[in-house]
């Protein structure tokens, strides 16, 4: 007998879960490693070379064109749910770099013998649905026959030249700022393991498939100087890549994090993404902390996975009332309160503190 749409689980046909898919730090890095030289262009303004969250090129015209592709394996069960939490996941890499999308190009894996059509059209439905929201045409894309289900989109964008914002440009001093709290990671596994409350679910889902378009509005403050967003290598991992690349350290107040509710409740069940472990095992010689920080509860937060987490913004202390009335102005009032700042390079790269 054939399954209903609404019986199906899409996550009981995928190892990993949304950004958790992401291949392990140490293990990229060694896929990435060339003998070859880097492909070179005058108009290439950021590319391969670092790790910002997408491709940007010189128009020539003051702007520049923004370049970006992510897709992973199902995270909930809905397949329209899926699809508005991969698009959103993508469609921020633009929104991280200071950008507005232009347009997206759907990419679908589908294990056509197990998963009927119609569930795949559900998932092309909520990405087109949140295209929509972000004021974009998904224009088109490719399909494969796969043995897991796979989404995502490619995203164009564009921005001016002096509002692109880059994840390796923060200066001592930086005050900052995280736009959404931490635990979709663990919330997804307990979904998995089938035992996530239902309001639980349902505030997994509503973060998973919030746009960040603030991005864009800080773009164009000028004392915003590197902005990223927090996806598969956890706060940890991302705050890492802004410090190393800045040439610098970062204090992060552990005490001052926003974390999801119930978060804590299902750690205390031992509840935790694989992902956590590769990420830890990846970050963890680059991480002290001072005394009095919960040492176990931080290794469980701070690298967990995020999909389509928040925005991690880096603001001089000039322009932190801006930034703070922007983030009111887009409802995000609850994130206008520092979580850290970046200090001169120390032995580690990130030092926790209460």
């Amino acid at each position: 007998m054939e399954l209903r749409i609404d019986e199906i689980k899409l996550t009981q046909y995928s190892r990993g879960a949304g950004c958790g898919c992401k291949i392990a730090p140490a293990v990229l890095e060694e896929i990435l490693k060339s003998n070859m030289p880097a492909s070179f262009s005058e108009h290439l303004l950021v590319g391969s070379g670092t790790n910002d969250d997408a491709a940007a090129y010189d128009m020539g015209n003051g702007s520049a064109l923004i370049a970006t592709t992510d897709f992973f394996m199902p995270i909930v069960d809905d397949a329209y749910n899926f699809g508005r939490i991969a698009a959103a996941n993508a469609i921020s890499d633009v929104y991280a770099m200071g950008g507005s999308p232009l347009m997206a190009i759907a990419i679908l894996g589908w294990p056509v013998e197990q998963l009927t059509v119609a569930v795949a059209r559900q998932v092309l439905e909520g990405a087109r649905s949140i295209c929509a929201e972000a004021g974009i045409p998904l224009a088109g894309g490719h399909s494969i026959d796969s043995t897991e289900p796979i989404f995502g989109l490619a995203v164009n964008g564009l921005c001016l030249i002096e509002d692109l914002k880059r994840n390796s440009t923060a200066k001592v001093g930086d005050v900052l700022f995280l736009t959404k709290p931490l635990g979709t990671g663990v919330l997804a596994t307990a979904q998995k393991r089938g035992v996530l409350e239902s309001a639980h679910q349902q505030a997994l889902t509503l973060q998973m498939t919030t746009l960040n378009s603030a991005g864009k509005a800080l773009g164009k403050i000028k004392g915003v100087t590197a902005m990223t967003d927090v996806t598969g290598f956890g706060l940890a991992g991302h705050l890492i890549e802004m410090a190393e690349g800045s040439g610098l350290s970062a204090e992060l107040y552990y005490s001052a994090v926003p974390v999801m509710d119930g978060v804590k409740e299902y750690l205390a069940q031992r509840i935790v993404p694989d992902a956590t472990y590769r990420n830890w095992n990846a970050y963890n010689s680059k991480i002290s902390f001072d005394p009095g920080v919960d040492v176990m509860s931080a290794f469980s937060l701070l690298p967990d996975p995020q999909t389509n987490g928040g925005l991690l913004i880096a603001v001089e202390e000039g322009a932190i009332d801006e930034v703070v009335k922007l983030l009111n102005d887009f409802n995000l009032a609850a994130f206008a309160k520092p979580i850290g700042k970046m200090v001169s390079r120390g032995e580690k790269a990130i030092v926790v503190k209460p």
